[in-house]
């Protein structure tokens, strides 16, 4: 049980009013306790209230580790969810749910008057989980120096001939050798006009001279994710891709150089895209700058300018402007940074340079 990250938890419910929560997020269960498990369409929860009686409700199929001090409810395929939560649940008091709590779970709960309301308190958790520790911190740091490992390893994959899916048909075995468990997502290999589809499928494209490669990947070790992109070109590049590339090497390095504790996540935003519309191609960077990562590849909470949270020390996420140009090309340039006491620690040390593939 990880007693300390609980109570931060319990402590951000109380500024919300509330006592109690259902937590049903196979990764916040695991960040809080150390079990993980993927319980498909069973039901899996960790109960908590600020009285210390918390409860985790697992299946009788689920295989969880010895020694975990909680106690637990085991249900059967059978058994009725709801009259198992309704033994734990302070009806007289608000209940915090989970973002994710599947609506066959809620509704009889909110049909029996479970509890006094109901409320969607993942920020609880989801700001808690924003915030690294430590331990957590380092294991980012590892994770992301096997990415850059792995990045270099990747540019030796593109010669003459070659196709994005035979390049990306490689690089699983690459994450293993350098140490990664898998990867924390599927990888993109964009070649040319393909780069300008921010979420391109690697597919039969061929490379030819001229070409942007595109690579954005990551990889898992000891349950982080890495996330890195980095533009490429094969044999030349045009004065108007460099022009574009410098342009998006820029914007990332201006919001990277604004970070520290009280900055507003949106001003981050601000400054890479204003950075790119100034100079004409506002239209083409058309995603948020970054988002959270830690235990998932994609976290709650990101670098955009809706929202107004401010950096807190531990905070780590991506900083990923790009301009895509359909028909023509892409750019974009990611690294994952930490936010410390007194300002920034880019994760990632793959170079900024632009690099041209011979």
């Amino acid at each position: 049980m990880k007693t300390e990250r609980i109570e931060r938890v319990l402590s951000r419910l109380k500024g919300m009013g509330l006592e109690q929560m259902l937590i049903t997020d196979p990764r916040s269960i695991y960040y809080l306790t150390d079990v993980y498990v993927a319980p498909f369409e069973r039901f899996f929860a960790f109960y908590i209230n600020a009285n210390g009686k918390h409860v985790m409700f697992l299946n009788k199929l689920f295989a969880i580790p010895d020694g975990v001090e909680v106690e637990k409810v085991w249900l059967s395929d059978t058994d009725s969810v709801t009259d198992a939560l309704l033994k734990v649940i302070d009806k007289d008091k608000k209940l915090g749910v989970d973002k994710d709590i599947k609506a066959r779970f809620l509704l009889p709960l909110m049909e029996n008057n479970a509890a006094a309301g109901f409320t969607n308190s993942s920020y609880a958790v989801d700001i808690t989980r924003g915030v690294k520790d430590e331990k957590e911190q380092e294991l980012m740091r590892i994770s992301s120096d096997i990415n850059d490992k792995a990045m270099a390893k990747f540019k030796g994959l593109i010669h003459e001939g070659v196709t994005e899916k035979q390049v990306a048909d490689q690089m699983h075995q690459i994450y293993l050798d350098l140490g990664a468990d898998d990867y924390s997502f599927t990888p993109i290999v964009s070649f040319g006009a393909n780069a300008a589809d921010p979420h391109h499928e690697p597919d039969d494209t061929v490379l030819k001279e001229g070409d942007c490669v595109l690579f954005d990947v990551g990889g898992i070790k000891d349950g982080y994710c890495s996330d890195m992109t980095r533009t490429f070109y094969y044999k030349s590049v045009s004065d108007h891709c460099r022009e574009v590339y410098n342009l998006v090497r820029s914007a990332n390095e201006a919001a990277e150089a604004l970070i520290k504790p009280g900055v507003a996540l949106a001003d981050l935003d601000a400054a890479a895209r204003n950075l790119i519309t100034k100079h004409g191609y506002g239209p083409n960077f058309n995603h948020r700058l970054g988002h959270f990562i830690g235990l998932d590849e994609h976290e709650f909470g990101d670098v955009s300018s809706s929202n107004d949270w401010k950096a807190e020390p531990g905070m780590i996420f991506s900083i990923e402007p790009g301009v895509y140009i359909e028909g023509d090309t892409g750019v974009r340039v990611e690294d994952l940074v930490l936010v410390t006491e007194d300002g920034v620690e880019v994760l990632n040390h793959y170079s900024h340079e632009l690099e041209i593939i011979e």
